[in-house]
């Protein structure tokens, strides 16, 4: 049986060049497919690494209770000194590595279109930069607290319109200068605009309110003790999650979204791209009908026969699906730009992600894709009557 598939196969190869244009079709037809697969799927691969990156276990978030996002939340000043003294949050000589933060946003022109769109802009308290131990200015220099100056992240600088060091912005009731210029390896900050919390509550009428406490653990097994300390205290009306849980939430609905338009265009173009592979395959089926017959007269099996079409419909699919991985990676991987975060309403900057795991996907795809192409061909190569397909030659 073995040595009947592998002659069979081997005829079936070989006779490829001789149908070099209906091959070729359906090779192209699978790399398109993958093509579009992978360049789909890579922004939610993208999106999600974005906020893997912004996930420091010993980070967590302070928010108001039932609050989804930032946006919705709002915390007051007494609120905030009360968390400060929380149990299970890490000190220094100058007291709680606590963040309590502001979150607006700001409308501003995308570099690609020009048309404008919410860009996260956020006020923070000097201790912010211990809390978020990551960032580090890379061009220009830290604002000064107490003046109108922002810093802003290395990805909304590389997607929006003139975000350089020394340019001027109005926003609110102030006008701004850009000082500098950060990254936080790669994480959601770098999509965000960075001031003093005191400049920006009065350029936005918000008082002494915040939104936000970002607070650094005093070790990875206090996160208990403090959400216990904080969920407790009849002063306060807040929750507490784990960085890595609450930025992994704020972007389920888009990757979702982007997930399921991947998978039906993956679907539609399939169909498309399994019609090829019938049409190729029942070509070389029609092409080789002396061959297939002969060998069924020798006594091959029609099994072999099934097989070794199979064989070439799965090779032809593997060769296009890694033709379309290997383009998809070369154009799109790395490739920055910028969506709308549908939690909070402003856009997040990342790199579309070409990573292994989306290729096997891909490529597994592509294979299913030719075993149906070369299914119902290789069911009429088996039931070909040896004695009609003799006659007609």
């Amino acid at each position: 049986m073995l040595s009947q598939i592998i002659a069979v196969t081997g005829v079936n190869i070989r006779s490829i060049p001789a149908r070099l244009g209906s091959s070729t079709v359906a090779v192209v037809g699978i790399a398109g497919v993958v093509l579009v697969f992978v360049a789909v799927l890579s922004i939610a691969e993208g999106v999600n690494a974005t906020m893997k990156a912004s996930g420091d276990p010993n980070l967590v978030l302070i928010m108001r209770a039932g609050s989804d996002t930032e946006m919705t939340s709002g915390l007051g000043g007494d609120a905030v000194r009360v968390i400060q003294d929380a149990p299970g949050i890490a000190r220094d000589s100058s007291g709680s590595l606590t963040s309590p933060e502001l979150f607006v946003v700001v409308d501003h022109p995308l570099k690609r279109s020009g048309s404008p769109a919410n860009v996260p802009l956020r006020g923070v308290t000097p201790e912010a930069f211990k809390v978020h131990d990551h960032l580090k200015i890379v061009d220009g220099r830290n604002i000064e607290f107490g003046k109108k100056e922002i810093v802003a992240g290395r990805a909304a600088a590389r997607q929006f319109v003139g975000l350089n060091v020394g340019t001027e912005l109005k926003w609110g009731e102030n006008t701004w200068t850009l000082v500098g210029i950060f990254e936080d390896g790669g994480s959601v900050s770098e999509s965000e605009l960075w001031c003093d919390v005191k400049v920006l509550q009065p350029a936005y009428r918000r008082g002494n309110s915040y939104q936000s406490v970002y607070a650094r653990l005093a070790s990875p097994d206090s996160f208990q003790q403090l959400k216990d300390a904080l969920t407790s205290n009849p002063q306060l009306t807040v929750s507490a999650m784990r960085a890595p849980d609450y930025y992994g939430s704020q972007t389920q609905t888009l990757q979702m979204i982007i997930r399921t338009i991947g998978m039906v265009i993956g679907v539609l173009m399939g169909v498309g791209a399994v019609f090829g592979a019938v049409i190729t395959m029942y070509t070389a089926v029609a092409s080789r009908t002396r061959e297939i017959a002969t060998l069924r007269a020798l006594g091959f099996g029609s099994i072999p026969v099934v097989l070794s079409v199979l064989v070439e419909a799965v090779l032809l699919s593997v060769v296009g699906g890694l033709f379309g991985g290997v383009i998809a990676w070369a154009a799109f991987d790395g490739y920055e730009t910028a969506t709308m975060n549908f939690q909070s309403f402003s856009q997040i900057a990342f790199a579309f992600a070409v990573t292994p795991a989306l290729l096997a996907q891909a490529l597994g795809y592509s294979i299913i894709m030719g075993l149906l192409g070369g299914f119902f061909p290789a069911w009429r190569a088996a039931r070909l009557p040896v004695v009609t397909a003799l006659r007609e030659l």
